[in-house]
């Protein structure tokens, strides 16, 4: 059984989307981050990095200690070798995965939650970070489009973790973000159809209903 460690975040909803792919049993365990119970002790022996989500695979042990991951990138990455699906075993493929899963976790993800921040969350507005984080996040934003503009999905030809990893914050970027990002996601038609493709799967409209709160 898979132990997932998980709250309302984009993060969070890439690991229940892969789940559900998947079809592998798992629980869900709740970790309110507006309480703060990331920090909680127990938590942080899971999670070193104090953020969900993170994972424990109970049939996975070494020493009578099941594995336990954090990281939405090395999770998504350890349940697609667990399962030998949406990651090509090797060639180009697997590598385009990688590197546009890569590609999120370090710049589309963080980008557009450094602006949902300073855009929407902070009550002190900073005029400056604001527009830095809306002209990168457009730039990505336009990275992604011609990417899409090349090929179906984000490695290729074929659904892969990078797509899991990037539906989520796409999502809130139509949404939540959809004030300074809606007028560059009006000229994105390869992200609208991207976008409508992954988010009718069945297995991602279940995984973005959980965790239910």
């Amino acid at each position: 059984m898979i132990s997932l460690y998980t709250w309302t975040t984009p993060n969070g909803r890439k690991i229940s989307i892969m789940l559900e792919e998947l079809g592998l049993p798992y629980e869900v365990r709740l970790v309110n981050i507006r309480q703060g119970e990331q920090f909680a002790g127990d938590f942080l022996r899971i999670s070193p990095n104090n953020k969900i989500p993170a994972i424990v695979d109970s049939e996975a042990t070494e020493g009578g200690e099941p594995l336990t991951i954090f990281e939405s990138g090395a999770i998504l990455s350890y349940l697609a070798e667990k399962s030998g699906r949406f990651l090509a075993p090797s060639g180009h493929a697997r590598f385009k995965a990688l590197e546009w899963l890569h590609w999120q976790t370090g710049s589309l993800g963080p980008m557009l939650g450094q602006l949902g921040f300073f855009a929407k969350r902070s009550e002190e507005k900073a005029p400056l970070a604001i527009s830095r984080f809306t002209e990168e996040a457009v730039r990505l934003l336009g990275v992604m489009e011609r990417r899409l503009s090349e090929v179906r999905y984000l490695a290729g030809a074929d659904y892969s973790i990078a797509d899991i990893a990037a539906y989520p914050w796409i999502l809130v970027a139509t949404t939540f973000l959809a004030e300074p990002l809606g007028e560059c996601l009006a000229r994105s038609p390869e992200i609208k159809r991207w976008l409508a493709e992954v988010g009718a799967r069945p297995a991602v409209i279940r995984g973005m209903e959980v965790p239910k709160i």
